[in-house]
């Protein structure tokens, strides 16, 4: 072979070595919510994985069931690495077999919430459900702070209310709650859905599911309370806006934002560093400060004034756990009859 072959070959090696196939290897995708949790993720998370792992990462950001929808059209040649999602949805994700189960992960500094059977997903943080309200706006109105899931019934809310819809998690929740405290529950969701339609409806702004929208209908005005999570309306008081977070005194329910390996065949080792780097007390500690995300990691200090409204030390008495198992079942025929006799 001559010298001018060997550099031809040497070459072409070169170029299969850099074909997107292989060039793929150096590329996460990441897929979750949008607003303050994307912002975060870009500043504060990838940044220092990307500078140790020489890996770039991408994100794709949508609510949770917008990833699971995701995952379903993308089935069998899956382009997202790692999916965060809501809990319930999670369990949707491993379910449907979505999910593999993190390789390496150290659990010995996490709280047993955080923690999945067989280490298909792990929490990444944790969010009460309750209101928000602009305070400076009640404080206009010598109007009392809402204490209780009814308030939210009160004529003087009439168009000033804001709730995600039911395929966000805020919104499924509302739901469940009404249907709690007016004698039903998960296993009987009907009077949740009468008191929806009867008597919180007519109160509703808009039912919101993009972040960025909601604040923007908090900055504009036209909204003045919302059924929101503690982190989101944490990120929010970060920035100035007067807002704060309450919890109804009927109870608060958990949301814990979860994530794992996407189950393909040949998964990049990578994909189980950067869940290991979510739950580091470094990145927890970085996701409290800036976003109010209730740790999953016990090394990070639960003190701090930006967990304030998280659902930690006390405020962790306030909160509700949801049966996902009973959720999960009717969800989609929750969802289906929502459209129909709520949102419409």
């Amino acid at each position: 072979m001559t010298s001018k072959q060997i550099l031809m070959a040497a070459g072409c090696a070169l170029a299969l070595a850099a074909s997107p196939a292989v060039a793929q290897d150096k590329t996460l995708t990441v897929a979750g919510y949008g607003g303050s949790w994307e912002q975060t993720m870009r500043k504060f998370v990838f940044p220092a994985f990307e500078a140790k792992h020489g890996v770039k990462m991408e994100y794709t950001a949508g609510n949770s069931t917008d990833t699971i929808a995701k995952l379903q059209a993308q089935k069998g040649n899956q382009v997202i690495d790692v999916a965060i999602v809501d809990d319930g949805p999670m369990y949707q994700a491993i379910q449907l077999g979505f999910c593999a189960p993190i390789k390496g992960l150290d659990k010995a500094d996490l709280y047993d919430a955080a923690k999945f059977k067989d280490d298909v997903a792990v929490a990444v943080g944790q969010t009460g459900t309750g209101f928000m309200v602009n305070t400076k706006y009640f404080q206009e109105k010598g109007w009392p702070i809402p204490t209780s899931w009814n308030d939210l019934k009160d004529p003087k809310f009439k168009k000033l209310l804001v709730i995600p819809p039911i395929n966000n998690t805020y919104g499924l929740y509302t739901l469940m709650m009404y249907a709690r405290i007016n004698g039903g529950g998960e296993a009987n969701i009907e009077p949740g859905f009468k008191v929806m339609k009867d008597e919180i409806n007519p109160n509703v702004l808009v039912y919101e599911p993009s972040p960025g929208k909601m604040t923007e209908l908090f900055q504009s005005g036209q909204g003045a309370i919302a059924v929101w999570g503690t982190g989101r309306v944490q990120a929010f008081a970060n920035t100035g806006f007067p807002v704060d977070f309450i919890y109804p005194k009927e109870g608060a329910p958990i949301l814990l934002a979860s994530a794992c390996p996407v189950a393909k065949d040949n998964i990049n080792p990578l994909v189980h560093e950067f869940i290991n780097h979510m739950v580091s007390a470094d990145v927890q500690t970085a996701l409290a400060k800036e976003m109010g995300n209730g740790p999953v990691n016990k090394k990070v200090d639960v003190d701090m004034a930006e967990l304030k409204m998280a659902p930690v030390g006390e405020r962790a008495a306030k909160v509700v756990v949801p049966d996902w198992v009973a959720i999960n079942k009717s969800r989609e025929e929750w969802t289906k009859r929502w459209n129909r006799e709520v949102e419409r």
